[in-house]
């Protein structure tokens, strides 16, 4: 992994959903606190003009903290908030056509694995990062084809020294295990935004990942 490029290693996916009621201004800012490097704003259900609202507000913190705001499948949004980058996935605008929509090439694109032929197809060359999508399966994303286990780390790994993001139930009891199989970084979503201190969840699974 080229590190300068993909420094990260903690990396949140939130929606307001996903924080039960809470600000998850709030949640996202103690995350950020505890230890989460990247944040990546999943509005599946909201109008855009809203999931543009919830970005600009979002940024705002993420900025305040240098920490890069990543918007999921909304390219409009991205752009408009003057996000870091944008993540999709296999359904979603491709990599390479976003590249040639947003042509500024500081900002980063990533792209969700879920069949091996991704790995060889033309959208890699152009992603900054690869999201294996799920690890485990998981109640807040339900649209996925594979879940992947630590087998399927193993396998995509050797398969590409892109940078690997894990995602999909990952928690404290199964963080180093992804991180052995492979994965570079590991995104979390109900393990920091449903967690009673969203700071020391961050914190403890930062911790976990790294020792």
């Amino acid at each position: 992994m080229n590190s300068e490029k993909f420094p990260y290693q903690l990396y949140l996916v939130i929606s307001e959903s996903d924080c039960y009621g809470r600000n998850f201004l709030k949640v996202a800012e103690e995350a950020i606190k505890g230890g989460v490097e990247l944040i990546q704003l999943r509005e599946k259900k909201c109008p855009q003009r809203s999931f543009l609202e919830k970005a600009l507000r979002l940024k705002e913190i993420t900025d305040k903290y240098g920490i890069p705001l990543i918007i999921n499948d909304d390219l409009q949004v991205a752009m408009q908030a003057d996000a870091a980058g944008i993540h999709v996935g296999i359904n979603d605008v491709t990599p390479v056509e976003l590249r040639k929509q947003w042509k500024d090439d500081r900002k980063m694109v990533g792209y969700s694995i879920e069949y091996l032929n991704q790995l060889s197809g033309d959208q890699l060359p152009v992603c900054d990062y690869l999201g294996i999508s799920p690890v485990f399966s998981t109640k807040t994303k339900t649209d996925t084809v594979t879940e992947w286990g630590i087998k399927g780390i193993e396998k995509i790994r050797a398969l590409t020294n892109k940078p690997l993001v894990a995602i999909g139930n990952v928690n404290f009891k199964n963080i180093k295990d992804v991180v052995k199989a492979g994965a570079d970084a590991v995104a979390v979503v109900s393990a920091i935004c449903s967690a009673p201190d969203p700071c020391k969840a961050a914190y403890e699974l930062k911790n976990e990942m790294t020792r």
